[in-house]
């Protein structure tokens, strides 16, 4: 879990959420499939709600996450770099 003092006050604390979450999903931390909960964000890295997901968003803008309304975030596979023979 990660703790920040003064977290709150820090205006690119959606920066730092963002590449927390990106290393977590480059070391297999948070696999692929998995939903990523805005309410467990915020109260880890006391953020905002509106923090949070510009960081989600972010994601999602790279195509790494997938947005469904109403159900949350979702982490979606890992491309894979291998081309069939």
């Amino acid at each position: 879990m990660t703790e920040l003092t003064g977290a709150i006050d820090d205006p690119r604390l959606h920066v730092r959420i963002t590449q927390d979450l990106r290393e977590k999903l480059t070391t297999g931390v948070i696999t692929a499939g998995g939903k990523l909960s805005i309410t467990r964000l915020t109260q880890e890295w006391g953020a905002s709600r509106q923090t949070v997901a510009k960081a989600l968003h972010t994601l999602e803008g790279d195509g790494v996450l997938r947005r469904y309304p109403g159900l949350g975030y979702y982490v979606l596979p890992v491309p894979s770099t291998r081309q069939a023979p």
